[in-house]
């Protein structure tokens, strides 16, 4: 069934990495309390989404589930394994082609990062752009825009025709904390806002979307065993989203000696702005930080068009609070 002709649910998923605790614990409490989370009418599908990783502490078994989303992945029925086979079944499940559709995915995260409560979308498709916005306009927070990486691909909010990963931090893998679990349901309380106002056809945004556009990555410095040669830098640490310059210091070998900020070719001579600093998760993906850049755009009328026209099919079975 189309999710034309069936009225569309909202997917809110938590623990696609089965070590991030804060969010399938909330999960949990949003299930025994549907009360707890004010749904604005919006009918939603609570699911966790690597319940197998989860059972284990662990951030997946087999392959990162947050990068087994790609259609020629999917399809390609020479892959198998048990993080991809889930993908498989959540797409089958809850995908927008599914006899009980979804059309909006809400990709629930914590980092070790510094991020605080922050948004990452993928790519610029005007709908996932609009609820972006619109959040930003309530909450203020910052954005993370994904791009343009061939390294990082088939992330779960691309298979659905709207979402948002919502990205709280820091916490360590594992642990749960109360202050992560409130900006959590904050982000998740705006999404479900600017949702119902599309539907209403009240959706209001700013006249500007900030962004920290993906402009790359950088790696440790390392030996050629792959060892690391130095850490990052206590100077960097925990300063996600704050510009770093040339000559900054950016890692610290053993003894002290500080190795100093040298910008990528085309990067020369203008800040730009790290986040996931030092995420823990990272190191296996040669990653100590991604570079951005801070930029302003005006907010178009197609976004809100594209975030309307979804928000026209998505159900209104919830309780509205």
């Amino acid at each position: 069934m189309s999710p034309i002709s069936a009225p569309a649910k909202v997917l809110v998923v938590a623990g696609t990495h089965g070590n991030e605790r804060n969010a399938p614990w909330l999960l949990e409490h949003w299930r025994r309390h549907p009360e707890a989370l004010p749904r604005h009418g919006l009918d939603l599908e609570l699911v966790i989404g690597n319940p197998a990783a989860h059972a284990r502490n662990r951030r997946y078994l087999e392959r990162d589930l947050n990068r087994c989303f790609a259609a020629e992945l999917l399809a390609d029925v020479s892959q198998d394994g048990a993080d991809l086979q889930r993908a498989r079944e959540l797409v089958a499940s809850h995908g927008p082609e599914a006899e009980d559709p979804c059309l909006v995915a809400l990709d629930l995260h914590s980092t070790t990062s510094a991020m605080g409560n922050a948004l990452v979308i993928y790519g610029r498709r005007p709908a996932d752009l609009a609820l972006a916005a619109g959040i930003q306009g309530l909450l203020g927070l910052p954005i993370y825009l994904h791009e343009a990486d061939a390294a990082q691909t088939g992330f779960l909010v691309e298979r659905w025709p709207c979402g948002l990963v919502i990205e709280v931090g820091p916490v360590p893998q594992g642990v749960i904390q109360a202050q992560i679990c409130r900006q959590t349901q904050l982000g998740v309380e705006a999404a479900l806002a600017v949702l119902a106002a599309a539907q209403r056809g009240t959706l209001r945004l700013p006249a500007e979307l900030v962004v920290h556009r993906h402009l790359g990555s950088l790696d440790l410095p390392r030996h050629p065993d792959g060892t690391p040669k130095a850490c990052l830098h206590p100077a960097l640490q925990h300063r996600d989203w704050q510009p770093l310059h040339p000559g900054d210091p950016v890692f610290a070998d053993p003894g002290g000696t500080t190795l100093s900020f040298e910008p990528p070719p085309g990067l020369e001579g203008q800040p730009v702005w790290p986040v996931f600093v030092n995420e823990a998760a990272y190191g296996e993906k040669g990653i100590a930080l991604s570079l951005t850049r801070r930029e302003c755009w005006p907010v178009s009328a197609a976004w809100s068009a594209a975030l309307s026209a979804v928000a026209s099919k998505l159900a209104q079975r919830g309780t509205p609070l």
